[in-house]
C-alpha cells in the first residue's frame, strides 16, 4: 500500500486505536493549530509597516496565502473533513491576503 492521500479506511482495514494515542493526537493537533494561527497573526507588524509607508516584500505573504488556501482545500475535500488543518489555515488566507494587498495600497 502506498501513501494515503485521504482519511477514508474501509471497514476491513480498520484497526483498533489505543486511547492514549487518541488523547496524544488530540492534544498535538490543538497545539499545532494554535501555533499555526499565531504564525499567521504575526503578520500584524507587517500590515502596520505597510500602512506606515514602509511596505514589506510581497512574496512571502503571497506564498503563505496560496499555501494556506491549498491546505484548507485539502482538509475540506478529504472524505472526513480535517478540521485542525482547515481551522489553522483559514487565518493564513485572510492575513496573507491583507498583508499582500496592503503592500500595494498604503
Amino acid at each position: 500500500m502506498g501513501m494515503r492521500v485521504d482519511n477514508y479506511v474501509s471497514p476491513e482495514e480498520k484497526k483498533q486505536v489505543d486511547e492514549k494515542r487518541i488523547k496524544m493526537l488530540k492534544i498535538f493537533s490543538k497545539v499545532a493549530t494554535v501555533m499555526n494561527i499565531l504564525m499567521y497573526v504575526s503578520y500584524f507588524p507587517q500590515i502596520i509597516s505597510n500602512f506606515s509607508g514602509e511596505p514589506v516584500n510581497w512574496l512571502q505573504p503571497a506564498v503563505a496565502m496560496i499555501n494556506a488556501t491549498l491546505w484548507t482545500g485539502y482538509g475540506w475535500l478529504k472524505t472526513y473533513k480535517d478540521w485542525p488543518i482547515i481551522i489553522s489555515n483559514v487565518p493564513g488566507i485572510f492575513f496573507g491576503a491583507i498583508t499582500f494587498i496592503t503592500v500595494f495600497i498604503h
